[in-house]
Formats: structure tokens, C-alpha cells, sequence
């Protein structure tokens, strides 16, 4: 069989020049493991073809005979219009990600079949009963077992691609209210790969600087540790997501990070308020070791990038201004700003829609920068105003030279690090909020 796969990620509607593309294809924002993972460990005898919309046009001339097309809640509008085009000329089309999981019988009205859960362990079921003329409507989600083996991502992208990407981990056990991927159909049971079976897989990937796509490194210390001491003298570079308490307590884990080559880590520190925290169930976070945890990570000489949400029901219109004097006093190097998002399939949208505080169901907007709920202590727009001032005050050329010379001792992926992510960053705001 010939079949596309259509990975789909909505970053604003402006067309992107040639610089903005060229940051987002080095640093492989685009596509997503997801899309490499399927076309992976799809049998040989079938031809692949993985395309993005934003880097790439769809060939709808060309006669495939499968489409996978896996896509977010913001992206679903234009997923549905590119299913309905390929199920006109009699295409089989099955639908993938975390959206139409978490609403099957709406993606099932534009599709043969629907993937549910992380579809790369139910694809080859799929291929099987096609094969079978035997497709199914749904493809129940399946949780990592024991004898599972997440397929490598040795795959051809289209376009310069500077950093590498694998999966050493899947799921989060948290649970976070508004975490579409914790809440996925067995997105929360924990697995881990061999230390050995990732070891080989980065050795394979032909760049130097990796992304670890995990949703946490710090689930389990003494894996990533293991992991972490196996890695030393492969000569790679990685950034990866991990959790603050443990950030802030294990410092034989931070400083073996470095060793095995980490130049940045990526934290979830979702707000400055232990109570919003408390609030939403990020046990993993405690507002009083966000210094700690920043302070081991630099010590170590290595970057901080942090992510920050906005509109939960304890923040008034102060948690802007009070959240920029706390980050630039923690010495954050990058951060990313998002309105907190009610995604399908998450406590926090039933919670809302019980409440009628849901404003709109037009999914396109559910992309991190609208309000689509009624805030509780704010008006939708002080939240986006605040998130805007966030953005302008952070990234304003005075803080954005003072981190980057901050980062100048910490080597030079650190600060290339630094570097490319507030460009990107700077990019990101000015496309969404211009």
C-alpha cells in the first residue's frame, strides 16, 4: 500500500518565511515524534509518506491507498476538511492524536476508522484487517506492557533537521486536570524502554543535539539515572522535561544530566501559586523549590525553560505582574506564556462545561492563546492582555540580551539553546498576538 501520513499543528494562520521555517525544521518542532513513530514501524513492504501541511502541500492527485491523518483539538477543522477531500475520491482515511481520542464518534463522521490512544500500538492491527478487508470502526486504545517496543524514529524528514528526537519513557502518572496527554486513554500508565534499546537508538540518530519527547524524566530517578550514566561519552546534546520537586532534591540527577551531555531542561511550573497549583493536582510542583530546582540546573551550567499558564479560577488580573518580578528574579531563561485550555477529554472540560462556562466548541480556537471559557476572576480580555504583556515584558530586547549574556559561561550549546528558543519564542508572540 501507498500510504500518507498527515501530521497536523496549528501555529497561527500567517504563512511562515523562510527564517521562521527554518527555526522550526532545525530544531524538529515539526513534525512530531508521533508522525516518524508510525511511518517507523509500519511493515517495509508499504511506501510511507509523511507530510506537514505548513512545510509541505498535500498531493490530493495522488491515488494513496491509506491516510492517516493525526491531529490536535486546534487543528480538527482543517483535519476534518482534508478527510472529507480524500474519502471523495474513495481513499480509506483513519483518524489519530489526542483529539479525536477524546471524541471518537465526532472524528468517526470523517473517517473509516478512528485510532484511540497512542495509535502506533494499535496501527499494526489496523494494516492487518485492511489487509483482511476487514477495517474496523475503532481501534481501542492499548497501554505499554512489559513486552512492548516503542519503534525507533529513524525516518527521512523533509528539510534541514539539526536535532534528533526519541521517546526513552511514555505516560505521565499524574494525572493533571488540564493535561490532555495525561488524561489520553492509557496515557497515564508509566512505561520504560531498556536502557540498552535506547542507548542503541541514540548512537543510530545521525545528529549530535536530541530532544527526549518523554513527558517527564524525573518520573522514575533511578532509571533516568541509569540512563543518564550509559549516556556519558557519546558525544550528544539533549534538552529534556522534568519536574521540579525532583529538580530541586536530586542534585546526583542534575549533575549526571550534564554529564551525559543536557543542556536545558524543560519544566511545567504551570504558575507561581501554590494554591493554583494545589488546585489543578500538580503534585509535582511546590512554589517553594522553583528556586531550588532553577538554582541546581544553573549550577550545573545548563538552561532553564520554563512554561506558565493563565486563567485558573484562583488568579485575579495581579498574576501577570506578579509572575514576571518572580521569574526574572528566578533567573528563567526562556519561558512560554499559554491560556490555559479546556482540551476534550480532560477534567477541567467537564468540569467547565457542567458549570455552562464553555464560550465555544469551534476547536480552532483551542490553541493555548484564545480564552474559550469564562475566567473567574479576570475577563477574557485581562487574560489576554496579560498573557501579551507577559510576552512583550519578558521578551523586550533589554531582559532578552541580559539572559543571553547570562548564559555565555554555561558553554555553547546552553547559550545556542537560549539563543534559538527566544528567537522562537519572539517569533511564536509576535504571529499570534500581531
Amino acid at each position: 500500500m501507498e500510504i500518507l501520513i498527515v501530521e497536523n499543528v496549528w501555529m497561527g494562520a500567517q504563512p511562515y518565511k523562510f527564517f521562521d521555517k527554518f527555526l522550526l525544521t532545525a530544531f524538529s518542532i515539526l513534525p512530531t515524534l508521533y508522525a516518524r513513530q508510525l511511518a517507523a514501524i509500519t511493515p517495509k513492504e508499504h511506501e510511507v509518506i509523511v507530510v506537514n501541511e505548513r512545510y509541505a502541500p498535500i498531493n490530493f492527485q495522488n491515488h494513496y491507498d491509506l491516510v492517516n491523518i493525526n491531529f490536535t483539538t486546534s487543528t480538527a477543522p482543517r483535519a476534518y476538511e482534508i478527510a472529507d477531500a480524500f474519502r471523495q475520491k474513495g481513499v480509506v482515511v483513519v483518524l489519530s492524536g489526542l483529539h479525536a481520542s477524546a471524541v471518537p464518534k465526532e472524528a468517526k463522521q470523517h473517517a473509516d476508522s478512528v485510532l484511540l490512544g497512542r495509535g502506533e500500538l494499535n496501527w499494526l492491527d489496523l494494516l492487518s484487517d485492511i489487509n483482511k478487508k476487514n477495517l474496523q470502526p475503532f481501534y481501542k486504545a492499548k497501554a505499554p506492557e512489559k513486552s512492548t517496543i516503542l519503534p525507533p524514529t529513524q525516518v527521512t524528514l523533509p528539510g534541514f533537521v539539526m536535532t534528533g528526537a526519541l521517546e526513552a519513557t511514555r505516560g505521565c502518572p499524574y494525572g493533571c486536570t488540564f493535561c490532555p496527554e495525561g488524561n489520553l486513554a492509557g496515557g497515564s500508565t508509566f512505561y520504560k524502554r531498556s536502557v540498552e534499546e535506547v542507548i542503541q537508538e541514540i548512537k543510530s540518530l545521525p545528529q549530535k543535539t536530541l530532544m527526549f519527547y518523554d513527558a517527564s524524566l524525573t518520573i522514575d530517578p533511578t532509571y533516568t539515572k541509569n540512563l543518564f550514566k550509559n549516556m556519558k561519552g557519546l558525544h550528544k546534546r539533549f534538552f529534556c522535561n522534568g519536574n521540579a520537586n525532583v529538580l530541586a532534591q536530586d542534585q546526583e540527577l542534575v549533575q549526571l544530566s550534564k554529564e551525559a551531555g543536557c543542556v536545558a531542561w524543560l519544566i511545567g511550573f504551570e504558575s507561581i501559586s501554590q494554591k493554583t497549583l494545589d488546585t489543578i493536582g500538580k503534585s509535582t510542583n511546590t512554589a517553594s523549590e522553583y528556586e531550588r530546582a532553577i538554582h541546581n540546573i544553573h549550577q550545573s551550567g545548563m538552561a532553564v525553560i520554563g512554561c506558565f499558564m493563565f486563567g485558573f479560577d484562583t488568579e485575579t488580573s495581579h498574576i501577570f505582574r506578579e509572575t514576571l518580578k518572580e521569574i526574572m528574579r528566578l533567573q528563567i531563561d526562556v519561558a512560554d506564556f499559554c491560556i490555559l485550555t479546556p482540551f476534550p477529554g480532560t477534567p477541567l472540560f467537564q468540569q467547565l462545561e457542567n458549570e455552562g462556562r464553555l464560550q465555544t466548541k469551534n476547536w480552532s480556537h483551542y490553541n493555548l492563546k484564545t480564552p474559550v471559557f469564562s475566567p473567574k476572576q479576570m475577563t477574557a480580555e485581562e487574560l489576554v492582555k496579560g498573557v501579551q504583556f507577559l510576552y512583550q515584558e519578558f521578551y523586550s530586547l533589554p531582559y532578552t540580551l541580559q539572559r543571553v549574556m547570562r548564559n555565555l559561561c554555561y558553554g555553547t550549546y546552553p547559550l545556542f539553546v537560549v539563543l534559538a528558543r527566544n528567537s522562537i519564542a519572539t517569533m511564536n508572540s509576535r504571529r499570534i498576538f500581531s
